[in-house]
């Protein structure tokens, strides 16, 4: 039987009067790739917030890598990317290289001087996103998409079994956008990699995501995305509570 990474259960929240999230119950198990979809305002940031230990549910359980949230101190094994893409400051001084680096910082501490087997970390992972070549270009000459893969790198290089990205195409131009879901693809399956993705794009589901969670203050649907591809469009549309068609992303 597979682990769980994140089990969440009867997850409840309100920003004051206004209830966010009620009743959710979610299982990830290790390995998965599960899409988080819903609609704007639906409680996807707001629940990522949770689990990540931003913010403390009014009521319920949090288990993270099989332990209590409140007993849970190997903040190492979870990595996060954000929307850095599209708020990232340009004229940030930092090569590649020190930016990746920078995931290693909470791992050996400050003020720590790197040794060998560090650099190399550093360097196998940005090799694993395919920015070998940029290594020593400062990062704010490279384009959005470059810099989120330099971003998934900083979350990897500490080696966490879990990784969560927060809409993390926003400001990636669209040709690129495939080729990115592309390089998650490949961490999950060759690198088995546990992945939490909170994105709008539904397409991405039936192409790249093994399972599927549609938040809206509840899950209205926890399955795989085979499952999910076959929700009509009344369905989708209940869920999210307006007009809405799954797209099928079948590139080549």
């Amino acid at each position: 039987m597979q682990d769980s990474v994140i089990r969440l259960e009867n997850i409840g929240f309100a920003y004051g009067e206004r209830q966010v999230l009620k009743n959710v119950h979610l299982d990830i198990k290790r390995g998965m790739f599960m899409g988080l979809v819903g609609p704007n305002g639906g409680g996807k940031t707001t629940l990522i917030k949770i689990i990540l230990g931003l913010l403390k549910p009014d009521n319920g359980s949090i288990f993270l890598l099989n332990e209590p949230m409140n007993e849970f101190k190997d903040w190492n094994r979870i990595g996060f990317v954000s929307q850095k893409a599209n708020t990232f400051n340009k004229g940030f001084p930092a090569t590649v290289y020190e930016v990746v680096s920078m995931g290693l910082t909470a791992k050996i501490g400050y003020f720590k001087f790197f040794k060998k087997h560090h650099k190399e970390k550093v360097l196998e992972a940005i090799r694993l996103v395919d920015m070998e070549k940029y290594t020593y270009r400062n990062i704010g000459n490279l384009s959005g998409g470059q810099q989120q893969r330099v971003f998934i790198a900083r979350a990897l290089v500490s080696e966490p079994e879990l990784l969560i990205l927060d809409e993390p195409t926003v400001g990636i131009d669209y040709k690129n956008v495939d080729r990115f879901y592309e390089l998650l693809h490949e961490l999950n399956v060759k690198n088995n990699l546990t992945l939490l993705l909170v994105t709008h794009d539904t397409g991405v589901m039936t192409k790249y995501a093994t399972h599927v969670a549609c938040l809206n203050q509840t899950l209205h649907f926890h399955g795989d995305s085979a499952a999910y591809t076959a929700l009509t469009t009344e369905q989708l549309s209940k869920i999210y509570g307006h007009p809405v068609q799954a797209i099928v992303h079948n590139h080549d």
